[in-house]
């Protein structure tokens, strides 16, 4: 008998295998909704979160890059991976003055359950009623695209990222912010 848990991640995994392969989006227009434009403010939202106050802002964190990624699921293992990455880079992108926050549907007992068993020190945030994934063109009817934005100490987007390879992104997203940094000293 296979538990909940590997039943759910399977599903959720062919899922996300299923809504792949079949996007052939272009760039400007993702799968999930029209991407907020880039060197334009970016969409505002405020969400609860596993960590801190209970609820993160972006205008919170205005002085400060922020790198927000948006992924299906909770303990998947593509999101699980991406995560993983984002941990082992923190140190390079706190170095730079910068915030990573994840976004998902799952509610913040399972971020705060995710963050505990992945040793995550970034805040997730809850987005469950896809309001904040929908802003930033990254909803599928019950769950968050992956998709991530890099977005300047204005509050000014300045990247978006919609082909993501888990194993590998948090090194793209890195040398995208270095560029983006030396371009704006």
């Amino acid at each position: 008998m296979i538990s909940r848990r590997t039943f759910f991640t399977t599903f959720f995994a062919s899922c996300l295998a299923l809504v792949s392969w079949l996007h052939f989006a272009p760039v400007a227009h993702a799968l999930g909704g029209k991407l907020p434009a880039i060197n334009q403010p970016a969409p505002e939202f405020t969400l609860p979160t596993n960590t801190g106050n209970g609820k993160i802002s972006l205008s919170d964190l205005r002085g400060k890059w922020v790198v927000l990624y948006f992924y299906p699921k909770d303990f998947t293992s593509g999101c699980t991976i991406e995560a993983r990455r984002f941990q082992q880079d923190l140190p390079k992108y706190l170095e730079k003055n910068t915030q990573i926050i994840g976004i998902s549907a799952d509610d913040v007992d399972s971020h705060a359950e995710f963050c505990d068993s992945e040793g995550l020190k970034f805040p997730l945030l809850a987005d469950t009623n896809g309001a904040v994934s929908k802003a930033y063109g990254s909803w599928i009817g019950f769950l968050s695209m992956r998709h991530s934005f890099i977005i300047d100490p204005q509050g000014i987007l300045r990247e978006t990222f919609v082909k993501v390879n888990p194993s590998i992104h948090s090194t793209e997203v890195l040398a995208r912010l270095e560029k983006l940094q030396s371009a704006a000293s």
